[in-house]
């Protein structure tokens, strides 16, 4: 059979036929998620599975981009916050370098005159957002109320 070590949590003992003892150095999450429902009838919340319960796990991607800040953070914030709900695997926000986007012009249309500058500048955010869950589930998630201002792009592949 198969023990976690309360004293040191990445120490599995695999002790068979109680004569000796092997230790691997894995994550202790790798060993709950991996090993313990893997073959189980059973899904992590204790609950009995079904035979066809088990919808195929993609790797959604979700990118969002907007010229506003709050109002980008506050779409990633509700992303992530329904997600969690449904006890997802959610890695990000990533927050991307901000793309500023410049155009120096004279002020004089032309020419003549004192050589006055305008400066103008757009700044384009982006963050990106990993889960993986069935992409039935996602819909659920990304049916919430976006920001006006917010563009959100989901790219669904196979989790390989």
């Amino acid at each position: 059979g198969f023990l976690v070590s309360r004293v040191h949590p990445y120490v599995v003992w695999l002790t068979a036929a109680r004569r000796y003892c092997i230790f691997f150095r894995i994550r202790r999450s790798d060993f709950i998620n991996k090993m313990s429902f893997k073959d189980s009838g059973f899904s992590k919340d204790g609950s009995l599975k079904t035979a066809g319960e088990e919808a195929p796990i993609h790797r959604i991607r979700i990118t969002l981009t907007s010229r506003v800040v709050k109002s980008l953070e506050k779409v990633c914030a509700d992303l992530i916050k329904g997600a969690k709900d449904k006890n997802l695997k959610v890695k990000g926000p990533v927050r991307m370098p901000t793309k500023v986007l410049r155009i120096t012009t004279r002020k004089t249309p032309c020419g003549e005159g004192s050589k006055t500058w305008d400066r103008y500048q757009l700044r384009i955010h982006k963050r990106i957002i990993d889960l993986h869950s069935p992409s039935e589930i996602v819909k659920q998630i990304t049916s919430i109320s976006i920001e006006p201002g917010v563009e959100v792009e989901v790219t669904i592949a196979d989790a390989a």
